[in-house]
């Protein structure tokens, strides 16, 4: 349970960066991208495949896709057997889409991403930032990849540590506790204990 709360308070965090961003986006002529890593599709979800996906956004978001990346995509279609385009290909495309006007990248749980995809990532995307100035990249993962982050990043990053108190935890429990269906299958020994261990764990992470 503390694993899927902490992964649902991140997505939630996300969630608001990213409809504030919208939200603006529309007004500044900015365009936004989002991804969203899920541990279960670590396989699936390589640098290529990410970068495409990010890509695919940036480039809706514009009135009228690039002259070169319209020309790139044909090539790629025209080419045996319709092959995809490399990474070093999308990250190029991505530096010419970005450079057309301010962009904001989203990832989520990137410590989700595996870990040989991840750093090969975080190096594609300074390669965007560095012929991208108006580009801006929003991270949510837990502490144990901030140094790798860092590096890859030139220590370009800002780093904000969210987490929830333990006065907001034991009122969530409270409320669901109150909610609870089958009141009867839990006495008060057994509701203090919730009420003690599950923040105490939390708390911990």
């Amino acid at each position: 349970m503390g694993e899927r709360g902490q992964v649902l308070t991140r997505r939630n965090v996300s969630s608001l960066v990213i409809d504030r961003l919208c939200d603006q986006a529309g007004g500044q002529g900015a365009t936004v991208a989002c991804f969203y890593f899920d541990f279960a599709a670590q396989k699936e979800q390589s640098p290529t495949s990410v970068l495409g996906a990010l890509l695919r956004q940036l480039v809706c978001g514009l009135e009228e896709a690039p002259e070169e990346i319209s020309r790139a995509y044909q090539c790629q279609k025209n080419a045996i057997g319709g092959r995809g385009p490399q990474l070093s290909d999308i990250v190029e495309m991505m530096q010419t889409t970005s450079s057309k006007g301010r962009m904001f990248i989203c990832v989520d749980a990137l410590d989700e991403c595996a870990a040989e995809y991840r750093v090969k990532l975080l190096d594609s995307l300074n390669q965007v930032l560095e012929k991208s100035p108006g580009t801006r990249i929003f991270v949510t993962g837990r502490p144990h990849i901030i140094s790798e982050m860092g590096r890859c990043l030139s220590g370009r990053i800002t780093t904000v540590s969210v987490s929830p108190k333990r006065d907001d935890i034991i009122r969530y429990l409270h409320n669901r506790l109150h909610e609870d269906t089958t009141p009867d299958a839990m006495d008060s020994a057994l509701e203090a204990e919730i009420l003690k261990k599950i923040p105490d764990d939390i708390s911990e992470m």
